[in-house]
Order: C-alpha cells, then structure tokens, then sequence
C-alpha cells in the first residue's frame, strides 16, 4: 500500500484549490449557483450518495471516481455558503475531521495498545461518547434519516463497538430460526400488528446475521434487486419477441423463460 508522493500531494493540492476557486467564481456569477442553499442541494447530495453506492456495487472504478467527484463538489458547496455566513470555513471542516481523526486514533497518535480491529473500534465508539455533549447515549449518533436496512446494521455495529454483542455466528442463526418460528405462530394466529413486529424482527435478526457473515446487507439486497430486473427483463424481452402479453400468460408459461435466464447467467 503505497503513499501520495510528495509530487502526488502538490498536485493533489493544486487540484483541491483548483475546486476551491472554480466555486468561488460559480457562487459569484452563475445564476443557478447563486440561488442554492443548504436545503436545496440536501436532496441532490442524497441522490449523488445514491449514485456513488451504484457505482461501487457494480464495481465500475471510472463511475466511482466521477461520482466521488460530485460528492466533493457538494462538500465544497456546503462549506462555501457556510463560510458566506460566518458559520464556518472549508479550513475549519478539514480541521475539525483531521483532529476528530488524530483523536479517535490514540494506538496511532497516542500510547495506546490494540491487539486487533475489535479493539480499534471498542475505542472509537467510547471516545466517541467522551466527546459527546452532556449524557450522550450509545445510539444518539445514529442518523434518523438513515434508511430502515442501514440504520439496523449501524445499530448493531453501535452496540458491538461497546461490547453488546453475541459471541459466534452460531448464536445469531439460531436467533433468528427463533424469531423466524415466532413470525410463523402469529401468522397462525393472524394478529396482524403482531405479524408485522415479529417480521421486523426476522429482519433485524438477519442483517445480524449478515454482519457476522461480513457481508453488507443493503449490498446483497441489491444485487438480487439487479438479478431480478436483469431475469424479468428477459422474460419480457422473449414474450414480446412471441408477440404475447405478459399479462396473459400463465405462471408456468413464463417460468420457463425465468429458467432460460438463470441458465444463461450461470454459464457466463
């Protein structure tokens, strides 16, 4: 894992200011630029989040580094109207993460020992409260606005980071074959609001356990969200080439083209 040359940071420099002066002249000048506040451009930088996470699960390195591109400029944005106000400068917010950064990392910058990532993390979330105004609580951190899947799996990561967590994998499964057979006996029972508790607790328990399996569940979900559409896709595509709607056919007649798809992707 190789370091920035020195060249490499002048030139990284160069280019960070390049961005730096480009939107001083684009708040200055464009109309569009001029107009734009902090809750104006919170809806776009959602969508540009959006389409960095679909460049990354779909592994394109050139989509990543142009989506990252539009996350810095938002970044940029953000700060420069926050400087116009007094608020802050794009110096303070470099600042502000380099010493969250230098504190959060004591076995680095400090003498403290770890003996593992567990460790690294264990103290992140504890300096984390220190810093924290007042009573701060574990979960306080986690975003509201998080989307259910993700803010499930920064739950779990929270508590972990604190030592609340089960000890093996094995422990998690049968937890969730647990909360499985008790969504089953309220479906039995068909007590609706029940129904729908014991479901979300089938999925927290499987985004746990997706965790112990290191693997991200919003990104597993979504490649078979891609899987699917690529398999529909297919099947749509056959039945317009037979001149049929899809809306006639039955279950078995557009099985078989579901069947031809899935073959076709496992031999590629």
């Amino acid at each position: 894992m190789a370091n920035l040359t020195e060249n490499e940071k002048r030139k990284a420099k160069k280019a960070f200011n390049r961005l730096l002066t480009i939107m001083d002249e684009l708040r200055e000048q464009c109309p569009w630029d001029k107009k734009q506040t902090t809750e104006s451009l919170r809806k776009l930088t959602i969508e540009e989040t959006y389409e960095l996470v679909d460049a990354i699960t779909d592994n394109d390195p050139q989509e990543v580094k142009k989506e990252l591109g539009d996350l810095m400029l938002h970044l940029v944005f953000y700060s420069k109207i926050a400087s116009e106000k007094g608020d802050y400068t794009i110096t303070d917010v470099l600042n502000g993460v380099c010493e969250k950064l230098i504190n959060r990392h004591p076995h680095i910058y400090g003498d403290v020992e770890v003996k593992d990532e567990q460790e690294v993390l264990r103290n992140w979330e504890q300096i984390k409260l220190k810093e924290g105004k007042g009573n701060k609580m574990v979960l306080s951190g986690v975003p509201k606005s998080l989307p259910a899947m993700t803010k499930a799996n920064r739950i779990q990561e929270k508590v972990k980071g604190i030592g609340f967590d089960w000890e093996n994998k094995e422990q998690v499964w049968d937890k969730c074959i647990e909360e499985i057979q008790e969504l089953q006996a309220e479906v039995d029972n068909n007590n609706k609001a029940k129904i729908e508790a014991e479901f979300g607790d089938v999925l927290f328990s499987l985004i746990n356990y997706a965790r112990f399996l290191n693997i991200d569940p919003e990104n597993a979900l979504e490649k078979t969200n891609k899987k699917f559409t690529r398999r529909f896709n297919y099947l749509e595509t056959k039945a317009n080439e037979q001149k049929k709607k899809l809306s006639k056919m039955s279950l078995e007649e557009m099985d078989v083209f579901w069947r031809e798809a899935k073959k076709i992707e496992s031999e590629n």
